[in-house]
Parts: structure tokens; C-alpha cells; sequence
């Protein structure tokens, strides 16, 4: 290890060479293709690339084929595992949370890759049945078109739900006009957007907005009760003007004040960013810093008025992404999904962090560290999934802590149903922890009850044959409260027939949730 200051940012990170972290793996840096990672004789690649927004395979569906036509048909339950999407084209990036004066009304939110909009997901009877609407777009700017991109929500205590994402403008046929962030307020648990906000415009296809995260502090003594946080990463062509922004809004989310919690004279290096409160409205915002290939966080007292210096969560091994047999295409993101101890038991203002990084093995787990200083300082990471005989991967996880009891759950995909041999087959899992993070639920418990497969197979079967280049996307969500949780992911499972007005056996990612107890 050695100590180094990257942009005014000091922290340890673990040197570029083989036994730096791991002894089976070492990054050779090549042009335009980024990094190949070496571990255990096997080669993965990083797919995506820094300079490109993790939108960007949308708007190349977007830009050479007509959008399809909104879905009509209502969702119903099927079993433990329901469908709350139920339309022709496919969804990625899910996202879930639940309003805590009445823990019944879900809502979520979905991208869209074949059509335009964001889609909004609504339940009054805890997850049993679902409803959909559109979410609002601003005007094309020029002779152009846009589409919503990376669905992130969260309750005040007053009941409206605010919905982030990103518009992305474009031309016909002359590439990026630029990107705004966004922000819909619904008073009725999700079923209309009446009010959006749009703000932060960037220009230009090296100049964008990408992977919000909202909260909204709902601590009943804070300062701060009801201020509404939005963090993400701008890039800006090398500037300084790029970095982690955050959004804060005091006013219902009708308009932001923005400022940025990395290092304010470095170039944005950074993607993931995830804001989350701690139990007196502290504002905490964790980052995967790719260039210094570090999990980094930072804090703020005031509301997000000013922030303290970035800090090391810890280093880690996979810089920005890996292709992993079971998303060898889009490739699985490295992010933080972070929360804090609200609740009043014994680890109250304790801090969450939680990521995505190789095992000695070569395979891919999600860690966890934990924090009782405001994240001055940070444990050792943990491995939250089972230890098992044969290399699993497992990735696109989300972190929730229940405000009412305190414990700590986890969602992710995972490969250990695989039965192709090539960890292609994918099942969500759910795991939880009841003393802090220290030790976790083993065996996970298995959410999904049908495996997918979004890897082209070369003739392996079961196969979905499906790639529309986002496969799962980038994250997919998970809501705990009252010793309740819920979690959302999108599948391959179903192949939509005529009489939902869709191609004939075509196979598509759905959005399902399910209620874990």
C-alpha cells in the first residue's frame, strides 16, 4: 500500500501491481479499451467507458429505432414473485421505497429502453398488485428529441414521493444536445407526476449528467425535516466543473441549489454517487472513485451547504466495471449503496456502505463496511453473501436499513442456480444482518423464483437469446421498514404473446418485486 494525493484527495490506494490487493490479479492499462482484469486465468474486460454515460446504450436503441407505444395492461400477482410492469418492451434499473406514514403504499420507478419516458410503478396494498403511469419529459430543445434515464425515489414525512432522473436531449441524427437533472413531486403515492423540476443543464455529448440517487431527511428533530438531497456525477470533458454534485431543495422540490462534495478544484473522476442521512440530519454521500479505485465518502453538518474533506471507505480491486459471464455485455458497475441507523436501538448513527469487488477466487461479491464516528473511520470490509464451494458471481446489489428495528438487508443477483456451467443463470437473493453489520444471514435467502438468462449462450441452453445492450443495467432496488422488506429487480422470464399486443414470443426484462418478512 502506499500513500498518495490524487487532486488534493488523500487516502491509501492499493498500487497497480500483481499483490497489491490480491495475489491471482493484476490491470493493465490499454487505450480506448480501458482495463482488462486478469484473475485466476480467467479475462474480463471493462465494457463500458468512463467518458460514457451509463445511459448511453439507450440512446443508441433511441436514436435508430422508433419508440414503441406505452403498455395498457395491468399488472396482476403471481405468486410470491410479482410483475409489476407488464409491458411490451423491456425495463432495466429498477428502484423501490415506501412511505413511512402508510408502509402499504409502495412506489418504484423503471427505465424504459424501447420507449422515451421513465416508467413510474404505484401500490396501495404492499406489492400485491401494481399500477403504471409515464413520467414527465421538458420540451426537445431544438430540432431534437429526449428520453428518461436512471429512476431514483424517496418519501418526505408530508406524503409526496419525489422522483429523480435524467433527460437526455438529442438530435435527429446529430448526437447529445446536453442533459438536465430531474425531479417529479407526487402527492398521491406515484400515480400522477404533476410537477417536475429540471435543472443542471450540461451541453454537448462530453459534458453530461449521470446515475442520480435521491433522499429526503425525514428525522423528526432535524434541522433539515423534509430537505430533499439528489447526488450525482457530471462529467465535463476534463474540467473542474465536472465531479459528485449535490442537489438540495428546500421547497417541496420546486427548485435546487447545487454544489459539489468531491474535491472542488480536481477534474470528475468519479460515478455512483449515493446520498443518505444519518439520525439528526447529518447528510452523508459515498462515490466509487475509478481513478483512484477507492470507495470514497464525505459528510456534511449544515444541510449540504459545505462539506468536509472526501475520505477512504476503503480500496478496492475492479476500478470502474467487469464483464461478467452473466452481464458480459453491459458489464457490472462498481457503486455504493450506503445508508444510516435511524432507528433507536443500540447501533443507531451507525453507517452503511456496501459495494461490488472480486474475490481472491475471481468470482464477484458485495462488502461491507461500517462506520460509528460519522465515517471518520471505517471497519475492514465483510462479505455479505455465502460462502460457497464454487465461484458466484453477484452484483447489482442495494443496501437498506430498517428505521423501525435497525437491521441491515441486502438484494443482489447472484449465480449459484447457474446450471450452463458458464455462471450465465441469474436469481435475486436477499440477505440481512440483526447485529450491525457484523455477521450476515447465511444461507441468503433465495427472492426470485425463476432463474434468468441474459447471456447469448452460444447455443448453451435454457437461453434467453436476449441482449438489447443494458441486460439488467446498473442497480436494482430494495425498501426495509417495520421488519418488512421489499425488493425490485427486473428478469427475463417472460415471453409476451399477441394478446398483450406484443411480437409473438418475444422475451423480455420485467420488472418484478417481492415482500420479504
Amino acid at each position: 500500500m502506499s500513500k498518495v494525493r490524487n487532486g488534493g484527495l488523500p487516502f491509501k490506494v492499493a498500487q497497480s501491481v500483481p499483490g497489491a490487493r490480491a495475489k491471482s490479479c493484476y490491470y493493465s492499462a490499454m487505450r480506448h479499451t480501458a482495463l482488462l482484469i486478469l484473475c485466476s486465468g480467467a479475462l474480463w474486460a471493462q465494457t463500458n467507458n468512463a467518458n460514457r454515460p451509463t445511459w448511453w446504450a439507450k440512446y443508441e436503441y433511441l436514436s435508430a429505432n422508433q419508440p414503441q407505444p406505452a403498455g395498457n395492461t395491468p399488472a396482476v400477482a403471481a405468486g410470491a414473485n410479482v410483475d409489476a410492469s407488464n409491458e411490451c418492451g423491456p425495463q432495466s434499473e429498477t428502484f423501490i421505497t415506501l412511505n413511512p406514514a402508510q408502509p402499504s403504499m409502495l412506489t418504484a420507478g423503471a427505465n424504459e429502453i424501447f420507449r422515451f419516458p421513465m416508467r413510474g410503478y404505484f401500490s396501495s396494498d404492499g406489492g400485491s398488485t401494481w399500477g403504471g403511469v409515464d413520467l414527465p419529459l421538458p420540451p426537445p430543445k431544438g430540432n431534437g428529441i429526449n428520453f428518461g434515464s436512471d429512476p431514483t425515489l424517496a418519501y418526505d414525512t408530508l406524503g409526496n414521493v419525489y422522483y429523480g432522473y435524467i433527460a437526455v436531449y438529442f438530435g435527429h441524427g446529430t448526437g447529445i444536445n446536453g442533459t438536465e437533472m430531474a425531479v417529479a413531486r407526487s402527492s398521491d403515492g406515484g400515480r400522477t407526476y404533476p410537477r417536475a423540476a429540471f435543472f443542471s443543464f450540461e451541453g454537448g455529448e462530453n459534458h453530461f449528467n449521470d446515475k442520480p440517487m435521491i433522499t429526503v431527511d425525514t428525522n423528526a428533530g432535524s434541522p433539515f425535516k423534509d430537505r430533499i438531497y439528489i447526488a450525482w456525477d457530471a462529467a465535463a470533458g476534463g474540467s473542474t466543473s465536472g465531479g459528485i454534485r449535490v442537489g438540495r431543495s428546500s421547497d417541496h422540490g420546486d427548485t435546487f441549489m447545487v454544489n459539489r462534495a468531491d474535491d472542488p478544484k480536481g477534474p470528475g473522476r468519479s460515478i455512483g454517487a449515493v446520498p443518505f442521512v444519518g439520525p439528526n440530519g447529518e447528510l452523508y454521500v459515498a462515490w466509487n472513485d475509478y481513478r483512484a479505485n477507492a470507495i470514497v465518502f464525505n459528510r456534511s453538518f449544515d444541510g449540504g451547504a459545505t462539506w468536509d474533506t472526501p475520505r477512504l471507505v476503503a480500496p478496492k480491486t475492479i476500478p470502474f466495471d467487469i464483464a461478467l459471464p452473466a452481464i458480459f455485455s453491459r458489464g457490472a458497475l462498481v457503486y455504493p449503496a450506503c445508508d444510516a441507523d435511524r432507528s433507536n436501538g443500540p447501533h443507531r448513527g451507525r453507517l452503511y456502505c456496501s459495494w461490488m469487488d472480486l474475490t481472491p477466487a475471481g468470482s464477484a461479491d458485495i462488502l461491507v463496511a461500517r462506520s460509528d464516528d460519522q465515517g471518520a473511520h471505517w471497519s475492514a470490509p465483510v462479505a455479505a453473501g455465502d460462502a460457497l464451494t464454487s465461484p458466484v458471481d453477484r452484483f447489482n446489489h442495494w443496501f437498506s436499513v430498517d428505521p423501525v428495528t435497525g437491521a441491515v438487508a441486502l438484494s443482489f443477483y447472484d449465480t449459484r442456480n447457474d446450471t450452463t456451467g458458464g455462471r450465465f443463470m441469474t436469481d435475486v437473493y436477499f440477505t440481512r444482518s440483526g447485529d450491525g453489520g457484523v455477521s450476515w444471514l447465511s444461507p441468503n435467502v433465495r427472492v426470485s423464483s425463476v432463474s434468468s438468462n441474459e447471456h447469448d449462450c452460444g447455443g448453451v441452453l435454457p437461453c434467453a437469446g436476449i441482449n438489447y445492450g443494458n441486460q439488467y443495467g446498473d442497480y436494482e432496488g430494495l425498501v426495509s421498514y417495520g421488519g418488512v422488506s421489499h425488493a425490485i429487480w427486473t428478469d427475463s422470464r417472460r415471453q409476451l404473446q399477441p394478446a398483450t399486443g406484443c411480437r409473438t414470443g418475444l422475451t423480455m426484462e420485467e420488472v418484478f418485486t417481492a415482500r420479504i418478512q
